[in-house]
C-alpha cells in the first residue's frame, strides 16, 4: 500500500525508530508499503520513520530494480570522507552539500531475522547513512557546515533552490570593476588640475602621456565590466541591478565622466 511521506514542515510522528523484535505479517506488510511508496515517487529509499511508523525498517532500491531490506541496521565502521550534493524526500525541492563517510560497514537482519553484514562506499555507502540517519531521528540538516546550514535555511525560507539562488547579493565581483574604473577616472581628474599650473612643455607633455594610458586602461576596464555584469547577472534573474538597463546606465555614466576629463584636458593642457 502506497504510504504518505513526512515532508517538512509536518513534524516526524515518532522521535525516533526501535528494533524490530517479532519477524511477523505486521513487518512484511511495513516493507511492502515501503516498496510501494518508493517506486510510486521514483525514490532511492525509505525508512518506516518516514511514514510515520516506529519500526527500525530501511528499504533502498537497487540499480538493477530490485529492492534491499535491512532491518535494525547499524554501522559499525566508518573509514575516509566524502562531500556531495544530497537531497531527501522530507525537504522536497531542496538540495545540501553534505560531508559523509566514503566506506561502511553495517550490521542487519533480513525479514527471516539472519544476521548479516555488509560493506559500502561511495554512492550506495552515502545512501545507506542518509536513511540510517533516519532511524535515529535525524536527517542530513544535522550534518551541514555552518555555512551550508545557513545557506540551506535561507532556501526553506523562500522553498527552493532556484529562490535562493536568485535572490539579490549584497555585493557582486563586478563592483570590484566598477571601484577600478572610478579610481582611474580620479587619477585622470588629478593629472587634469596638476596640469593646469604646469608652464614646462615636457613635464605637460609627460602628463598629458599618463593621462591617454589612463584613459585607455579606464575604457578597457570598462569593456570588461559591461560584457562580465551581464555574465554574472544571469545567475540572479530576479534582481533589478542585475538586469541590461543598469548594466548600460553604469557603463554610460562611467564613460560620460571619462570622455568629459579627456576632453577638457584635450583642449585645455594638451601641449601638442
Amino acid at each position: 500500500m502506497i504510504k504518505e511521506i513526512i515532508t517538512y514542515p509536518t513534524p516526524p510522528s515518532v522521535e525516533y525508530s526501535t528494533d524490530v523484535r517479532v519477524f511477523n505479517e505486521e513487518l512484511f506488510s511495513l516493507i511492502e508499503d515501503l516498496k510501494d511508496t518508493i517506486s510510486v515517487n521514483s525514490l532511492e529509499g525509505l525508512v518506516a520513520f518516514q511514514i510515520g511508523n516506529h519500526f527500525n525498517v530501511v528499504v533502498v532500491k537497487k540499480e538493477d530494480g530490485s529492492f534491499f531490506e535491512l532491518i535494525n541496521p547499524r554501522i559499525i565502521t566508518k573509514k575516509g570522507n566524502i562531500v556531495g550534493i544530497e537531497k531527501t524526500a522530507y525537504f522536497g525541492g531542496l538540495s545540501a552539500e553534505v560531508k559523509r563517510y566514503d566506506k561502511i560497514s553495517i550490521v542487519y537482519q533480513d525479514r527471516d531475522s539472519h544476521q548479516h553484514s555488509l560493506k559500502a562506499e561511495g554512492a550506495f555507502s552515502v545512501l545507506l547513512q542518509r536513511k540510517i540517519d533516519y532511524t535515529f531521528g535525524a536527517n542530513f540538516l544535522n550534518k551541514l557546515s555552518s555555512k551550508e546550514k545557513a545557506r540551506f535555511e535561507k532556501s526553506l525560507e523562500f522553498g527552493s533552490d532556484i529562490a535562493i539562488s536568485e535572490t539579490c547579493p549584497t555585493t557582486f565581483k563586478r563592483d570590484y570593476l566598477v571601484k577600478l574604473a572610478n579610481s582611474l577616472i580620479i587619477v585622470i581628474a588629478i593629472l587634469f588640475f596638476v596640469s593646469l599650473f604646469v608652464d614646462d612643455k615636457t613635464y605637460l607633455s609627460e602628463m598629458w602621456k599618463y593621462q591617454l594610458y589612463t584613459s585607455f586602461g579606464a575604457l578597457g576596464v570598462n569593456i570588461v565590466y559591461f560584457f562580465y555584469a551581464q555574465y554574472e547577472g544571469k545567475e540572479f534573474a530576479t534582481c533589478s541591478s542585475c538586469q541590461i538597463g543598469n548594466i548600460i546606465g553604469t557603463t554610460v555614466i562611467s564613460l560620460v565622466k571619462l570622455t568629459l576629463l579627456m576632453t577638457l584636458s584635450y583642449f585645455l593642457v594638451n601641449p601638442l
